[in-house]
């Protein structure tokens, strides 16, 4: 099983999609997270099933419309681990930088 290392950006990410979950009056907001977590947490025992994202990078599709979201992450063999980098959106124009 490989360790998963979260970012500072994707958690900022995370706490930013829960901000809009929770402007929006999103009634399930707490599952959303927690599919969302639940995706990355299943990384671990499957570090390539995310499809190529470029670059040595991957990204995992989580749900699908508007419960759809997408994890940028790399993963290095050599030392087993995966590093998550952003997570946004599916209907976000890209990714956001620090």
């Amino acid at each position: 099983m490989a360790r998963i290392d979260m970012s500072d950006a994707a958690l900022r990410d995370l706490e930013r999609i829960v901000a809009h979950l929770r402007d929006h009056d999103c009634v399930d907001s707490g599952a959303r997270v927690a599919d969302i977590l639940i995706a990355i947490d299943v990384l671990g025992g499957n570090p390539h099933m995310g499809r190529l994202a470029g670059d040595g990078r991957r990204e995992l599709v989580i749900g699908r419309e508007t419960r759809g979201y997408l994890a940028l992450y790399r993963f290095i063999a050599e030392i087993d681990t995966i590093f998550v980098m952003a997570i946004r959106g599916q209907r976000e124009a890209g990714y956001l930088r620090d």
